[in-house]
Parts: C-alpha cells; sequence; structure tokens
C-alpha cells in the first residue's frame, strides 16, 4: 500500500487529546459509559468501530502468542497454551498473592479543594527544617505539585501564593511525597500542617496518608457478609498460577511453555484519567512462560524484543516506542529478588515529550506458584522427565494492557491533513483498521448501486468492508479518511462499460484503476497482515 511520508516525532507536533477523544466519540470508537445519565467516571464502552480495532488487536496478540507464537533461540516454535480463567476467584487466592494486603495507594486528601492525590504523585520544594514563608500568617514549609507539573507551573503557582521567586526552588523530582511524611525524614503531623496542597490556598489542609485499596469487592451467595465477601480480579495473571497444575496434567506442555489469557481486570483507581489510558475497567492481554530458573535471563531478553517487535510491527513508530527498566524502588514485590521489569513505552500527546507504560516484560521468580502452594497446600513443583529434576519454575511475564494498546493504535494513527475535506486521517496499519475497505457508488443512480452491492457481496466474506452509499461522494471520503479505511473502491459509469471500478488509497488520495474481479485478489496483495515480528 502506498502511504505518505509523516514527520518524525521530533518534528511533527504533538495533536491534542482533545481532538482524539472528540473523533472517537464523533465516530464511534468511544463512549462514555452510561453516556445519557452523565457517564461514570473511570469507565468507557467501545462503539462499532472501537470494538473492532480493539478485536483486531486482541485478534493479532492472540495469533502471535497461541496460534503462530514467535520461533525460539532453537530455531523452533516455543509453546504457549491458552486460558480463560474466572473473574471471580476463591478470595484466598487474592491473599496468597498479596493484593488483600499490599494492592493498594498511599492517598492525601486537601479540606479545601475537596480533591484527593496519591501521595506518590505529589512534589514537594525541598524544606526539612525550616519555614520558606508565611501565608495568612502562617508557617509554610513545603508547597505540593502535581508529579506532572513542568517548571513554569511551578513559578507560576509561586508567584501566585506570593513567594520571591528569584530564590532557586528545589523540587523532589522521584515522586515520592509519601516518605517526606515519615518522622525520620523530619515531616511528622505537626509539620503536615504547614504543606500547602496543589490546589490550595493556604497550608495545612492536606490530611495524612492513608492506604486504599485498589480492588472491587463483591459478595457470592445470598447474603452481604465478611464470609461472602468476593473481589473482582485485579490481574488476569492469577488464573494462570491457580490453573498451572491443571494445564500440565491436562496438556502435552513441558517446561519451559507459556499459558496466555485475555480479559477484564478492575481496580479502584482513585484517579482515573486520560482517557481510556487509566480507568477501572479495561482488558489485558497478559503471558505467564514458565522456565526453568537458570534460564530466566535468556527467556527475559527474548520476549523483550519480540515484544517490542510486536507493537512496532502493528504501526507504532520506533522513535514513539522504548523499553525502560524499572528502579529498584519501582518493581513489585515478586520482582524484586529477580531480575527486574521492564515496561514498553509509548510517546502518549498527555506524556509527550516523555512516555507511558504500554506493556511491561516482569521476571516474577517464583513468587506467585509458591505463594499459591504454601496457601492452597497443593504442590505446584515442576518435575523434568528428561533427568528428574524437581524445581519451582520461574516467570517471565509480559502483559500488555489491550485498552491501552488500543489508545496508542489511535494516537499513532491521528494525522491532521488541511489539504483534505476532513482535516485528519487515522493512518492504521491495515492489520488493524476497523474496515479495511470501502465499497462506493458514485451517486444513488440505478446504475452504480447494483454493481457496488454485488462486489460488497463478493468480498464480503473475505474481509470487514462498508457499503456506503449515501451522501455526496466527498463527504464519504472524508467518513472513511476519519475512521481510518486504507481503501475505498468507487463504482461510476464507466465500470458499467469495461468493469473496473476506482481505487483511492487514505494517505496519498492517489487513485488507481483496477478490474472489479480484481477487487480480493488485490486487497490480499495490499492488505498484508501484520504478525508483528
Amino acid at each position: 500500500m502506498q502511504t505518505a511520508e509523516k514527520a518524525s516525532p521530533a518534528t511533527a507536533s504533538v495533536p491534542d487529546m482533545k481532538d482524539i477523544v472528540a473523533l472517537c466519540k464523533r465516530r464511534g470508537f468511544v463512549f462514555p459509559a452510561s453516556d445519557i445519565y452523565g457517564g461514570l467516571n473511570g469507565f468507557w464502552d467501545y462503539g462499532p468501530l472501537g470494538v473492532e480495532l480493539k478485536n483486531n488487536l486482541r485478534d493479532l496478540w492472540w495469533k502471535h502468542m497461541v496460534t503462530t507464537p514467535p520461533i525460539g533461540p532453537d530455531g523452533m516454535p516455543v509453546d504457549i497454551v491458552g486460558l480463560d480463567s474466572s473473574i471471580i476467584q476463591n478470595p484466598k487466592a487474592w491473599i496468597a498473592s498479596g493484593h488483600v494486603g499490599g494492592f493498594s495507594d498511599p492517598m492525601v486528601d486537601c479540606r479545601e479543594s475537596k480533591k484527593r492525590y496519591r501521595a506518590d504523585h505529589l512534589l514537594l520544594n525541598r524544606a526539612m527544617t525550616q519555614p520558606i514563608s508565611k501565608i495568612k500568617g502562617k508557617e509554610v514549609y513545603f508547597v505540593a505539585f502535581d508529579h506532572k507539573a513542568e517548571r513554569d507551573e511551578f513559578e507560576t503557582r509561586l508567584k501566585k501564593l506570593g513567594f520571591n521567586t528569584n530564590q532557586r526552588v528545589e523540587i523532589v523530582s522521584d515522586g515520592k511525597v509519601y516518605e517526606f511524611y515519615d518522622k525520620e525524614l523530619g515531616l511528622d503531623k505537626e509539620k503536615l500542617e504547614k504543606v500547602i496542597g496543589p490546589d490550595a490556598t493556604e497550608p495545612g489542609t492536606l490530611t495524612e496518608p492513608k492506604q486504599f485499596n485498589l480492588m472491587f469487592h463483591t459478595f457470592v451467595g445470598a447474603t452481604a457478609g465478611e464470609e461472602n465477601k468476593a473481589y473482582l480480579r485485579p490481574e488476569t495473571a492469577q488464573g494462570i498460577f491457580l490453573n498451572f497444575k491443571n494445564v500440565l496434567d491436562s496438556s502435552r506442555v513441558r517446561v519451559p511453555f507459556g499459558i496466555a489469557q485475555i480479559g477484564k481486570a478492575f481496580r479502584n483507581e482513585v484517579t482515573p484519567r486520560n482517557f481510556i489510558f487509566r480507568s477501572r475497567e479495561f482488558e489485558q492481554m497478559e503471558m505467564e512462560w514458565f522456565c526453568h530458573p537458570d534460564e530466566a535471563k535468556k527467556w527475559r531478553d527474548f520476549w523483550f524484543e519480540q515484544r517490542k517487535q510486536f507493537w512496532i510491527g502493528l504501526g507504532l513508530t520506533s522513535d514513539n516506542v522504548r523499553m525502560r527498566q524499572h528502579d529498584q524502588d519501582e518493581l513489585s514485590h515478586y520482582a524484586k529478588e529477580g531480575l527486574g521489569t521492564a515496561d514498553i513505552e509509548y510517546r502518549f500527546p498527555f506524556t509527550a515529550p516523555g512516555f507511558g507504560e504500554l506493556e511491561g516484560i516482569a521476571h516474577r521468580c517464583d513468587f506467585d506458584l509458591k505463594a499459591h502452594q504454601e496457601h492452597s497446600g497443593v504442590k505446584l513443583e515442576y518435575q523434568d522427565p528428561v533427568t528428574n529434576e524437581k524445581f519451582t519454575p520461574h516467570v517471565i511475564e509480559p502483559a500488555a494492557g489491550l485498552t491501552r494498546g488500543v489508545l496508542a493504535l489511535l494516537c499513532e494513527a491521528y494525522t491532521p491533513d488541511p489539504n483534505r475535506p476532513s482535516g485528519v486521517y487515522l493512518d492504521f496499519h491495515p492489520s488493524v483498521a476497523p474496515k479495511k475497505a470501502a465499497i462506493l457508488p458514485l451517486t444513488a443512480k440505478e446504475a452504480h448501486v447494483p454493481l457496488a452491492t454485488k462486489l460488497y457481496m463478493d468480498i464480503r466474506e473475505h474481509f470487514n468492508v462498508d457499503l456506503d452509499i449515501k451522501q455526496n461522494i466527498g463527504k464519504r471520503y472524508a467518513r472513511q479518511d476519519e475512521i481510518g479505511t486504507p481503501f475505498c473502491f468507487t463504482i461510476d459509469d464507466q465500470t458499467g462499460q469495461d468493469q473496473t471500478v476506482t481505487v483511492r488509497h487514505r494517505n496519498t488520495m492517489k487513485q488507481d484503476r483496477i478490474g472489479m474481479d480484481h477487487v480480493a485478489d488485490y486487497m490480499r496483495k495490499n492488505m498484508l497482515t501484520a504478525t508483528g515480528r
């Protein structure tokens, strides 16, 4: 397929998320959940085109992981099987995994602004032992900012509060305000009264941090008591670990092998934000790769490269995708003793020029299998059938957000173009485009519509195509540009004479003429499915 050259991220202007969100609603990609009732914060519905885009990404991931898994270091395909586990599991599973006791964020409330903040998402200017100023007669030790604030925002706010900004103000940039509430670091409850919150006008409005558990709970059975309490899963991974022995006993798999799963997860995020980037209901694409402890590094490096190439293969430009190794203080409890975690990050418009997490590849060690073995009393060791060695497998986990992936594809595809009527087009890779082609009769004339309908009926079994008859041809082209359709096949007067149609390419708007009976082959040739590797 011929495509127009795109500007590099260094030179291209960053699209406005408001424009992307507006297009998503206008064209049926994403709607606010319960929209007619004013929506529900942190929840989203995927419209006719959004569900196609999401399903295309889901199916490509499944193909890459399960149906035709990658070629391993030995030159043979790796072994991965699929699973679909229950959203609600025995509550003991979440105790064993550490989620009931440790899956929480430190939160602070502001009594003045009535807003709630994650304590580790606030930044403070460094002033540990003495006040830096007085506001309304009260001593001020710290001024808190949201962790996404820029330097000019610091200065504007400090000026508004009456500070002398000629003096350099140091900013704690590691995002760990909750440690500054530790008495050993100098900020006790008394000094907390001398902190100005991010949206407050005077000190003393922030509460002490409290741990806020992120799991949604429900009740199983007829009564709603603690004995019937259960949880919506905050990740799909635990269902895989719980079924490790079942899969081993019922399938012809041997370590090393993987179990893959796609499904809904739920986290009661206190501050869902950035459209569908951080929501309370989302979908994950996770694979747990079980291997010998001595081979963990080999497989971690293997999956690092595989997963990065998958996203680049779907059209995310390499300049917008990077791998970042977690610092030691970022690591989850299951990764602290191992090789750590690296994120595949994407340069979203709301993070630019920085990046946001798209997928994590973690070395979970043997934490999960050992934890469930201890709490359940069921042996989850593996015995090598060749050497008879018994060991608890280590796990490498590539875990991607399906809904975050949809957002990355939308942001990457969004291409302003003032030279076309729509003013914008979505430059989707053909493999993920919701509609692969549009069949457009030039007019609603009797001579055009039957031929267009015949072509549509001929190829709809092979491709997801759109038969669009209404409005003038320019408006229909504009609509197809906005929804990212790679090709438009137009039926006109000449079609009835020589059985040819016009092909319009989305990116270049170039038009070719081909035989009507060659359309399906033309699409097969130009719509090569991206494998991501």
